[in-house]
């Protein structure tokens, strides 16, 4: 028999992945608030299942779990809400113009954007793999796909993050290295 769970264990265990969680919930959700709530559920959740935890074990890819379980649900609701406010929404979208400015430098918010662009499916293997630094089988087990489909995922999502960049870049005059070769 286990131990007795404790908020001391769970703090020790669970509470110093809140920040990076946190910063994962808000590239998925595209919002500070969504995010905030959505990490309150993973940790109401992972309190609530604690007991089943096992102490010593991965705590950070339970929590990835959790939260990627959390904001599936989520995702599944809004798109069964939002179905109904589509053609609206669409139909305001179509008659607002709007001519971006062109920034002098290029900012991380150009590769944030190109990130935030991404299918939900592609953005969050690389979100896991790229930015979290979780290894193809945790990926796999975090979001309860195959770990092929994890890598084809991967390779698809950074194919298209690589060809968004490449766009910005040349908007900044930055060549591609096949362009460079061209001129050569």
């Amino acid at each position: 028999m286990r131990g007795e769970i404790t908020p001391k264990i769970f703090e020790t265990e669970a509470m110093r992945h809140i920040d990076d969680l946190f910063r994962t919930a808000k590239r998925l959700t595209r919002s500070e608030t969504d995010a905030e709530d959505l990490v309150q559920e993973t940790f109401m959740q992972a309190w609530k299942s604690f007991e089943h935890y096992e102490i010593g074990t991965n705590c950070r890819a339970w929590l990835y779990k959790i939260l990627f379980n959390k904001f599936d649900h989520h995702r599944r609701k809004k798109y069964t809400q939002a179905k109904y406010f589509q053609e609206a929404d669409d139909l305001t979208f179509l008659s607002a113009a709007f001519t971006p400015p062109i920034p002098e430098n290029l900012t991380d918010r150009e590769v944030i954007n190109a990130l935030n662009r991404l299918p939900e499916h592609y953005r969050s293997v690389v979100l896991l793999a790229d930015v979290q630094e979780f290894d193809y089988k945790e990926v796999a087990v975090i979001l309860n796909i195959p770990i092929g489909t994890v890598m084809s995922r991967l390779n698809r999502g950074r194919s298209q993050l690589k060809k968004s960049l490449s766009k910005v870049a040349g908007q900044y005059g930055i060549l591609s290295a096949q362009n460079i070769r061209a001129f050569a």
